[in-house]
Formats: C-alpha cells, structure tokens, sequence
C-alpha cells in the first residue's frame, strides 16, 4: 500500500510553528548568553503583554514591569490578523500550540489512551479561558506587574530559565503548573488553548467578525463526521455553517474532507442578492 500524501497546507503549518519556535528559543537563549549588549527577552515578543499593559499605557503613558511598546505593536497586530484570517495565530504562529500538538503526536506513536471529554461538559470548560483571562487583567491592573509571568506555563517552558537559570526553590509554582498543564495535553489535545489560555480567549471573541472561515456546504456533505473527528480544537465542523468561533485554522478537516466542495475557505462578506442561505447551525 502507497504511504498516505501529506497534505501541503499541513507541511506549510508545521514549518510555519517551527520557525516561529525556533526564533523564539534562539532569541531565549540570546538574551541569557550575550551579557556584552542588551538583549529583549521573552516578554518583549508576547502580544498578549500588549493587552495586560493596555490600560496603564491608556491611563499614564506608562507600561507595566517588563512590558515594552512593542508588546502594543504585536497585539495591534494580532487583532488585525485575528480579523482577517481568525484564529491562525493559534494554529500557525504559537509555539505552545505547536508544543502541545507534538505531545499528541507522541501519544499517538506510543499508543497512550487519549481521554474523551464530553460535549456539554466541553463547551462549559471552554469559559474557564474567559476566567483566567478576566483574573489576570484584575491583578496586573490592580498591581501594575505581569502578576501572571510567574505561572504563565508558556513562558515557563520558552524562556528557558529553566535550563539557564533554575531555581527550584522560588520557582517550583512555575514548573509545577507547566508540568501539569504538558502532562494534560499529552492525554487532552490543547489542553491550555481550549480551556485555560487568556489570549485564546481573546482571540475566540474577535475571531468572531473574520473575514476568511472554513464554511460548511450542506448540499455537498455526506455527513461522515471526518471533520470533527480530525479537529483539534474539538469543534463540531459537521453541524456548523462555518467555524469562527475557537477555530485554529489549521484546515485540517478541510484536508480531511473526502466530499469534493463540502468544506472550504470563504470570507464572511455577504452574499448576493438572490444566492441561497446555507443552514442555521
């Protein structure tokens, strides 16, 4: 038997996560090696630090500790990509995405069992993101610091203190809730994106008024349920119209797809006059 092609859109994605990955290790590891020049660390190149230094910079001018005007530049930027493209950044920048889509693949080649959440019980997780979210805004306003920079699992994992700068002593909080969080994702796909991630819970509210989404064609389908069953996300592509909200645009229940035209890319402009409505999802 033929090995299986693999699609193009997915060979494009995971070199796309890689250099993303690869630039944020190297910048990492730049800033602990060079001591002769001042290098930006991790957080400079975090947009959801654009979002946590916001209001101060809205209130005094000012930017909260170890934030800088390029952490605004990077979230202005993220909503105008998040308009547009919707939740790519998740599924084609983030290297905590790509971190935790490669424990899954090393539970599938160990063949670990993958723990099935149920549908009502997923949608209620899912505001958790919103809780966090809503936490960490209260207490980096209230403090004026990245109250959450000590636990932030991705910051953990990236900033490489870990190897250069350990301190089990202070930072075992830090490393326990990283620990936790990649051990979950080894037997829940995207753990943290689905239902912890503050900035995953942002762009699931913007991604809302995206431009391109993967639509859902009822008369081309034939109701295999493929779709949902490759998605990553765990969203239900099989009874959706389209799927703004918390999609990752990885395209990989459109590669999936064995029905010519059912899933597709299309913008969200409306339709003219006298084309037919697809479906209410």
């Amino acid at each position: 038997m033929a090995p299986k092609k693999v699609p193009l859109s997915r060979i494009l994605r995971r070199l796309s996560q890689g250099a993303f990955a690869a630039f944020i290790l190297i910048s990492a590891a730049r800033h602990h090696l060079v001591t002769d020049q001042h290098l930006a660390s991790l957080d400079a190149y975090c947009p959801f630090g654009g979002v946590e230094t916001l209001w101060r910079w809205l209130t005094s001018g000012g930017y909260v500790q170890k934030t800088h005007g390029s952490n605004l530049v990077l979230a202005l930027g993220l909503l105008i990509g998040t308009v547009v493209a919707g939740g790519a950044f998740c599924g084609w920048v983030c290297p905590f995405g790509a971190l935790q889509e490669l424990l899954a693949a090393v539970r599938r080649w160990l063949r670990l069992p993958k723990l099935s959440i149920p549908a009502r019980v997923d949608r209620w997780l899912r505001y958790g993101r919103y809780l966090v979210l809503a936490g960490i805004l209260y207490a980096t306003i209230s403090t004026a610091k990245l109250w959450f920079a000590d636990l932030d699992p991705y910051r953990t994992v990236f900033s490489l203190n870990w190897l250069f700068e350990p301190n089990l002593a202070e930072s075992w909080p830090a490393y326990l809730a990283a620990g936790l969080v990649l051990l979950g994702a080894l037997v829940v796909p995207r753990l943290w994106c689905n239902y912890l991630c503050p900035l995953g819970g942002l762009i699931s509210v913007a991604q809302r008024l995206s431009l391109l989404r993967v639509r859902r064609h009822r008369e081309a389908c034939i109701d295999c349920g493929l779709c949902t069953r490759v998605c990553p996300a765990r969203l239900p592509v099989a009874k959706n119209v389209d799927t703004t909200a918390d999609c990752i645009g990885c395209l990989e229940c459109v590669e999936a797809c064995p029905a010519a035209g059912a899933l597709d890319i299309s913008t969200a402009l409306p339709r003219p006059a006298g084309v037919p409505a697809e479906e209410q999802p």
